[in-house]
This record gives structure tokens, C-alpha cells and sequence, in this order.
């Protein structure tokens, strides 16, 4: 009876290290990860004021702990998640909440941003103890029995992200300066979302100009796998719109005033802004895509 006695004692004394992380941005993509890392048994906390009624009930829904803004320093990570314009906001709302600290968490920067912006970022710290991380989400929000998106992380020498990687999330760490992950997103994000920005723009042309019935038949016909990825990343597309418009300049940016192609992307910024104002007003832009992408199922 004693060693039983002495046994249970024993396990009531062993604490299960439950993780605890924070996450600025509760949009599609970091209440998705969130959830995925709750999922796994951790906390996540996150930072809710100013934000609309739909964000808030999405932080909600995936389980997110709403908190004030000092709070989010009792976590082991904090990670930002947001659109690509925000981020610099985020970093210096980090940066002061985490200035009086003498062992602040680590701060990772998980947002669609240039190089050069993530240096600036990171400037916002260099009065504080923060570790500054750099990284870049690549693949669509985590989802049940799906083992992505992929996460990749530069100048993490202390593997802070290994957290990460407990939690069910796919890390995978560059050799290479802070900056690196993000030259990444970039370049992937260039290849991706620039093409349905170029898909999008010559669908419009010809429906413009009458020939989109011609185009999706010769699509279908000649490059029947682009047009599929057309057919499927376009309306995909609509809502995204707005944020991938400052990714878009980032990507400019990242290109360089030298490099014509960043002349392409400054292109792309207006594409996508043009269609964010049709998807919040009248819709006539979606409505002649459709109608076109529509047609693919008639050939």
C-alpha cells in the first residue's frame, strides 16, 4: 500500500509541459495555425483589440485566448501573422511591451515581407533583449489530416522553432541570415500569385476584347493544366485580393528599382487592387471571370 501510495504521489508531482504561445493575427492563416497548435495541447494566446466582429469570432472558434497586450509576453513564442502591410506595426508593438523585460520571448515574423522590410523589422528591437526570427508560410492554412503548409525559419540558432515543430506545425530551418526565409516567400509567391495575377489580367482582356470564348477553348485544348490551375486559383483568389496587393510591392521591392521585372509586380499591386475594389463593390470584374472559367466545364 505504501509504494502505491508513493507511486501516485510521484506522478502527481511530474508536470506535463503544455506549451504556450502567442499569435498576432487571427485571419484565415493564424487562426488555422493556431488551431493546429491547440490541437497538440498548447495555449494560444492572442491580441484581439480593434479587430473586427469576424476576426474575433474566428480567434474564438480555433480555440485562441484573447488577452491584453502585456500578456502576450508570458508566452515562449510569439509569432505575427499578418498582412504584409501590418507587419512592421506588429514588431513595434512587440518591441515595447518586451522593452522593460529582461528575458523576453522570441519574436517570429512569419508575414509575406522583403528582406529589406524584415531588416527594418528587426531594427525596431535593437534597444531590447528579443531574439528576432525570421519566417515565411508557404502552402495554404493547415487543415485536418493535411501535414502543410510548410514553415520556414533563418537565424534560428538556438532552434527555437523546435516548439514549433512539437506542436504538429512543419518547420523547416534555412541555413542562412535573418532575411533569407523571407527572400524565399518572395521569390515562391512571385511564381504563384504572380501567375493567377497574369492569368487574371489576359481572362479580362479577352473578355474585353470578345475573345474569351476562343482563349478557354484553345486553354483547354493546348495547355490544359494551366488552365485548370487558372480555373481553380482564380475565384480562390477573390477574397485574398486585398492583402496580396502589399505582397505585391514587397516583391517590387524585393526585385529592386535595377531589375525590370519589379516593374511586372508593381503591375500586379494594381491588378489585385483593382479586383479587391470589384470584390467589395459591384463584382463585375468576378462576374466576367467566372463566366469565363464557367466555360471550361462546357468544352
Amino acid at each position: 500500500m505504501a509504494i502505491g501510495n508513493s507511486s501516485n504521489l510521484m506522478t502527481s508531482l511530474i508536470e506535463v509541459h503544455m506549451p504556450n504561445f502567442a499569435i498576432i493575427g487571427s485571419g484565415a492563416m493564424g487562426s488555422a495555425v493556431a488551431k493546429r497548435l491547440i490541437d497538440h495541447g498548447a495555449t494560444v494566446l492572442t491580441y484581439l483589440e480593434g479587430r473586427s466582429e469576424q476576426t474575433i469570432a474566428r480567434a474564438k472558434a480555433a480555440g485562441m485566448v484573447p488577452v491584453g497586450p502585456q500578456e502576450l509576453t508570458k508566452a515562449e513564442l510569439i509569432l505575427s501573422i499578418v498582412p504584409p502591410a501590418e507587419a512592421i506595426k506588429v514588431a513595434e508593438l512587440v518591441a515595447d511591451i518586451s522593452s522593460a523585460m529582461q528575458a523576453p520571448p522570441p519574436f517570429i515574423d512569419l508575414n509575406a515581407i522583403a528582406p529589406k522590410t524584415m531588416q527594418a523589422l528587426a531594427a525596431r528591437f535593437e534597444s531590447s533583449r528579443v531574439e528576432v526570427l525570421d519566417g515565411a508560410i508557404i502552402g495554404g492554412p493547415p487543415s485536418p489530416g493535411k501535414p502543410g503548409p510548410s514553415i520556414y525559419i533563418s537565424g534560428d540558432i538556438a532552434e527555437r522553432s523546435k516548439l514549433l515543430e512539437d506542436c504538429g506545425l512543419r518547420i523547416r530551418r534555412l541555413d542562412g541570415p535573418l532575411g533569407a526565409a523571407s527572400a524565399l516567400k518572395m521569390c515562391y509567391a512571385g511564381i504563384n500569385k504572380g501567375f493567377v495575377g497574369l492569368g487574371t489580367a489576359m481572362l479580362l482582356a479577352a473578355s474585353r476584347s470578345g475573345a474569351a470564348e476562343s482563349l478557354k477553348a484553345e486553354l483547354s485544348e493546348s495547355l490544359p493544366d494551366i488552365d485548370r490551375k487558372l480555373s481553380g486559383s482564380i475565384p480562390d483568389m477573390y477574397p485574398k485580393a486585398y492583402r496580396w496587393v502589399a505582397e505585391m510591392q514587397e516583391i517590387a521591392d524585393f526585385l529592386g528599382e535595377d531589375d525590370p521585372a519589379a516593374t511586372i509586380f508593381r503591375g500586379m499591386a494594381d491588378v489585385f487592387s483593382r479586383m479587391a475594389s470589384d470584390v467589395e463593390g459591384d463584382r463585375v470584374l468576378v462576374g466576367q471571370l467566372d463566366e469565363i472559367i464557367a466555360r471550361r466545364e462546357k468544352i
